[in-house]
This record gives C-alpha cells, structure tokens and sequence, in this order.
C-alpha cells in the first residue's frame, strides 16, 4: 500500500538526506567557513598535545635573555659591547651558527666592535622585520638585497597565489648586516585565534623574495650555499640536495613544534658571560640568542603552550628542518573525498542501524564513526605527519544524524497516526503503540497468517427488534456490543468489524501470538459471563434479554487492509477458515449452545484445557460436520466453564457421526 511503500522506501531517503547535508558541508568546505576553521585549527592543536612532546636533537641550544641575565646584567636591551663580548664567547666555544635573534635597526656607540665580533665569527645570522600589508613605503637597503633567494622556480605562480607581502622593513644598520652571515626575518603570523601554527617561509618585498631567519640558519648549518637554496613556487623550498620543505601555496609551512617552553636546553647568558656555563655545550651547535624573560614580551601563543619565547619558535622550526620532520596538510580534493566518502557510508549504515536498532543504534554508530574519524586524524599526523581535515567530517556526520532523525521522527509520525488511525478501533492501545514500533509486525498489504477468528451473533434478534421499539433495540444493542468490544480487546483480540448485531474478531494479526486459539476462547467464556450479567441487569431493569451463539475456528487466512485504497479501507480477515468460523457460529443455534468450535481449534488448545489452563472446562465433541459448500467432515465441539473445582475434560466426536449441513 502507499504508506507502506513509503516506510519501506525510508531506507533510501535517508541515504539521500545524508548525501544532501554532505553537499551543503563540502560547499561549506570550499568557501572556508569561518567557525569550522577555526574549530579545525583547534583540533589540530588538541592532536600536537595528545601525541606530546617529542625527543629534541641534540644540535641547538638556547643563549637565553632570561630574568637571571637581567637580574645580573642590567635591563634590556643591552649595550652593543656586551652582545660583542657574547658573539666573541660563543665564536669560542666552537658554536657552529650563531643566530641573533633581535635587531639592532639604530646606530649605537658600540656598532664597530660589534660588527668586528660578528665579521670575526663569520658564522652569525642577523634578523629583519618586515612591516606586513599593501603597497610600499621606500626601496630595500642595498644590504638587505644579498638576503634574498636567488632561485626561484615557476614564477608565474606567483600570480594565483602570491606570497605575503611587506611594505617596509626594519634591518640591521648597514655595518652589522654586512658583516652578518646571512639575514632573514623574524616574522611570526599567528592565525584567528592567535596561536602560531604556520612559519612564513617567504616575504615579498619590493620584487624581491626574503626567506626566513629560520630556513638562513638551517641551510648555513646543513652547508647549502645561498644559490642552491631554491623557492619553489606554490610547493616548497629545496635546500640543495639536503632537504625538501614543503609549504602551502602562499610558501608557509606547519611548524612541528617539539613540545612546550623549554622543550630545547636552555643556557642563561649570564653563566655564558661569566664562564660558568661549559663550552661543551655550545661545540658544533646552532645557538640561538633571543629573550626567555616575561618582562621582555616576545612570548607566542602555541598548540602546546600559551607562552612560548619567540626564540624556540626558531628552534622549533630549525629542528624540524634539520630532521627531516615536517607536517604537510593533506591537499584539498583528498579532503572533500573523506568527507563524501565518509558522509554517504555513515547515511547507509545509519539508515540501517536506525531501521534495526532504532535510536539507540543511531547513536552507537555515530559514536564509532566519529571515534574511527577522529582517531584516523590523530594517527596521520603522528604516524605520516599528515594534517587531515577532521572538523568538516565530523560536523557533516553529526549533522546527517540530525537530518535523518529530524526526517525519520517526521514519517514516523505520519506513520504513527496512519498506524493510529487504522488499528485505534482494532485493537488496545497497547498493541497500537506495539505496531509503531515495530512496524515490520503488521505487513499490510496482505499476509498469509495463521489465526484464530471469533463471531458472535445475537440470536432472534429479528424478532427481538420487531417487539421493541427502535430506540429501545439501538439503547440495549450498542451497551451489548460495548460490553463486548471490551472484552475482545481486554483478551488482547482485534475487533475485525461488527455486522449488524453480529461481531467478527481475531487473533493472531497484526501482531503474532502464539496461543491466538487459547486468547480466543478465553475471551468466549469471558463474552457469555459477560452477557450473563447483561441479562440480570436488563431484567432487572425491565428490559428484554436477549441470548447469544458464538463459533471459533482456527486456520490459515488472508489478513491486511483490503478495500479501495484512499476512500474505504478495513484491516480484516478473508478466506475459507473465516467463512468456516461464520459457519460453526451458525450451528450454535441448531445445537443450542453458546460456544462452538471446531476441532482445528481443539487441536491448538488441547494442551492448554488438559492442563486446565484456560479454566475449569468441558469440550464435548457433538458431530462430525459437512458445511455447505466443504466436502471433507469437521469435528464440531461445545466448550462450557464448569463449576470452580471441577476436573477440565475433553470428549472427542465420533467418527462415525457425520452430518451434512445443507443451509449456510
């Protein structure tokens, strides 16, 4: 039927709501939606911390500015002669790089013997600071210009996807930056939420393209010479032979930070000064000279901490490049393929679990696929140092398991009122509920069924509404049937339909009983007790009583909702085991009994009368019965309650007594 045909094809509407909200969420990806990024960005943090810190190598230290240097030395910043007196000592203790991670951008009385130190050491970086954003104040020092790639490959590129772009920029006076190794800025780019996750690894200024101080340091360290340090547009930065960096299309790449603060030794350059610190430490090492102390305020917000100095910010990067350790984010068309992939599986299985497990399954299987989602993310970062978009996924799912429940809640309604509006005059409340949830119980459109089928017919009653008035007949009849329908729905029977005075009821459909035969007499009993105390009251009352005949007949039968579909349909009982049942209930009155049925039904309850579990009764086989238009002979039989204490007892039909029934 249609609203069958409707709850069964749930199944597959589902699947298309699920592949619709994946639609709309891998749009969502495309236009970068600004909450999801963020959120994104965050569970990549929540990855760094989970995986921990990792085992530093053992090639950079840290010439720390910290509150003991200051406490001894006086405050920041320095004198040109003290730095002098640093570079000169750390030249000594055989660091192989030492990289400043300050600038000194005006001229001091100092500068000579600073730069003297730094031209003796041959083996210092010196920082620039670009100020970042649209157009350009004034052309690049002269001196600066030597700190720039010299390769660049697929320039065009440039055009998509331009690197960030500077305006100006705060150098080292001309005298210390010509005596420097090599430069390279110190620019830091935190994301939204302020937290440092990317190195910038190239800044355009004036055409020309300036590497960072960090990819300086580990290209001087590694051996590279400037020439075969290659930026390759919208890919990465080749370091000759030795390393490949890879970046993001504008030239940024993750930084793979090691762990928090002080994850990289840290050396006070007050027991550097004083000699106190052992020269040991510095030999063949990167050291990087920058601020640790608070007051000083070049600390940055990481995933791992929410005051790293800016100094091992270097070290991070430095660290990663050296080891060969580098993050990559996954490229976009692989993201949008977990999310369709993942978005169209989890609408099958949910469709599935939903169907079988209802919402508890729902639920259990969203879990697991979020869990299996999350985990898979966690385990290519550690494992690949693969950076893969969870957050779009994760909230695609999520939001399937709103729209397929929001969608399922609204055809099970319809359904449920369809159910309601069908079996509400059937069956008990009970069983209505029972139907909705677990419509697979009540195939509609038409099931073969084994059931148990009762009618009940008030005898004479022709006659009886000949010599009452009308309303008096109307008044006694519907207090009769309502007694009735009570009593067949507390027996847990479905009231098939009423004919006149007559009733038609069953067990058996639309949910499946096993003692369907057992219910039905019970309710026989229960029906002539019933009358019994119909008749005393109308007597009392100076009514009419009327007498009743009631036939059961158990069998196989056609059960569903037959009718013409959209105007008139009834869920109802058809077949020849029905038409047997009409047959014996009209024996009734030929044998003068209240209860017949018939040896199909016997067969059902034998067990159950022996037992005296249907009560205190006696089953009397009567004839052996040929019904108009049958051909083989029934067992026809009376069923009586005894008095409470009597012994049940069946006696069987002769076989020998068969009679032929030529009226209907």
């Amino acid at each position: 039927m249609r609203w069958t045909s409707e709850l069964e094809g749930k199944d597959k509407l589902n699947i298309v709501v699920g592949v619709l909200v994946t639609a709309l969420t891998i749009g969502a990806m495309f236009l970068k939606f600004s909450p999801l990024e963020t959120l994104e960005a965050k569970l990549f943090d929540y990855r760094m911390e989970i995986r921990g810190k990792m085992e530093v190598p053992g090639k950079i230290v840290i010439a720390a500015i910290d509150e003991k240097s200051i406490e001894k030395l006086g405050r920041w910043p320095w004198g040109r002669d003290r730095i002098a007196e640093l570079v000169r000592k750390l030249d000594k203790d055989g660091a192989a790089v030492i990289m400043m991670d300050f600038i000194f951008s005006e001229h001091g009385k100092n500068d000579k013997s600073l730069a003297a130190a730094v031209g003796d050491a041959s083996d210092v970086i010196l920082p620039l600071a670009f100020t970042l954003g649209p157009g350009r104040d004034e052309k690049p020092p002269p001196d600066i210009v030597e700190a720039a790639f010299r390769s660049i490959e697929d320039k065009d590129r440039f055009a998509e996807y331009p690197p960030v772009h500077a305006r100006n920029v705060l150098a080292p006076v001309p005298l210390l930056a010509s005596e420097a190794m090599a430069l390279g800025h110190i620019n830091m780019l935190a994301d939204r939420d302020g937290t440092l996750r990317w190195e910038t690894g190239a800044i355009e200024y004036d055409g020309y393209l300036f590497p960072s101080i960090d990819i300086q340091t580990a290209a001087f360290y590694l051996g590279v010479p400037r020439d075969r340090v290659v930026m390759k547009a919208a890919e990465g930065i080749l370091l000759g032979n030795k390393r490949y960096i890879p970046t993001n299309k504008w030239g940024q790449m993750l930084i793979n930070y090691y762990g928090g603060e002080h994850t990289f030794p840290y050396v006070s350059v007050a027991d550097i000064l004083d000699g106190s610190a052992n020269p040991a430490v510095f030999r063949g090492k990167i050291v990087l000279v920058g601020a640790s102390a608070k007051g000083i305020f070049d600390l940055r917000v990481t995933p791992f901490s929410a005051e790293m100095p800016g100094v091992e910010k270097h070290a991070n990067v430095i660290a990663s490049i050296l080891e060969n350790r580098f993050i990559r984010q996954a490229a976009p068309i692989t993201n949008v393929l977990v999310l369709l992939l993942t978005g169209v599986i989890f609408s099958a299985v949910l469709s599935f679990s939903m169907r079988w497990y209802k919402d508890v399954g729902a639920v259990s299987i969203t879990a697991i696929f979020l869990f299996l989602l999350l985990f898979s993310g966690y385990l290519l970062l550690v494992q690949k140092g693969l950076w893969m978009n969870i957050t779009y996924p994760s909230v695609n799912i999520a939001l399937i398991l709103v729209a397929v429940t929001s969608y399922n809640y609204a055809v099970e309604e319809k359904f449920a009122r369809t159910i309601r509006a069908m079996f509400s005059s059937y069956v008990t409340e009970g069983v209505v509920n029972e139907l909705i949830r677990n419509p697979g119980m009540a195939r509609l459109g038409g099931d073969r069924r084994e059931v148990t089928v009762l009618f009940s017919d008030v005898r004479n009653f022709t006659t009886f509404s000949e010599r009452h008035e009308p309303e008096e007949v109307v008044a006694v009849l519907n207090e009769y049937l309502g007694e009735m329908t009570a009593t067949v729905l507390k027996w847990e029977g479905t009231l098939d339909k009423f004919i006149g005075d007559a009733i038609l009821a069953f067990w058996g459909a639309p949910l499946k009983q096993e003692n369907h035969a057992e219910l039905a007499v019970k309710c026989a009993l229960d029906m002539i007790g019933t009358l019994k105390k119909l008749q005393n009251k109308w007597e009392s009352e100076g009514k009419a009583a009327f007498d009743i005949g009631i036939g059961i007949n158990t069998g196989e039968v056609i059960v569903g909702n037959i009718g013409a579909e959209g105007k008139k349909m009834d869920y109802t009982v058809i077949g020849d085991h029905v038409n047997l049942g009409s047959r014996i209930e009209s024996l009734t009155r030929k044998y003068d009994r209240h209860i017949l049925i018939t040896e199909f039904t016997l067969e059902k309850i034998r067990e159950a009368v022996e037992k005296s579990l249907i009560g205190h009764v006696a089953v009397t086989g009567l004839e052996k019965v040929i019904v108009k238009g049958k051909e083989k002979p029934v067992g026809v039989y009376e069923i009586a309650a005894l008095d409470p204490g009597a012994e049940s007892c069946i006696i069987d039909c002769s076989a020998e007594n068969v009679v032929h029934m030529k009226e209907k």
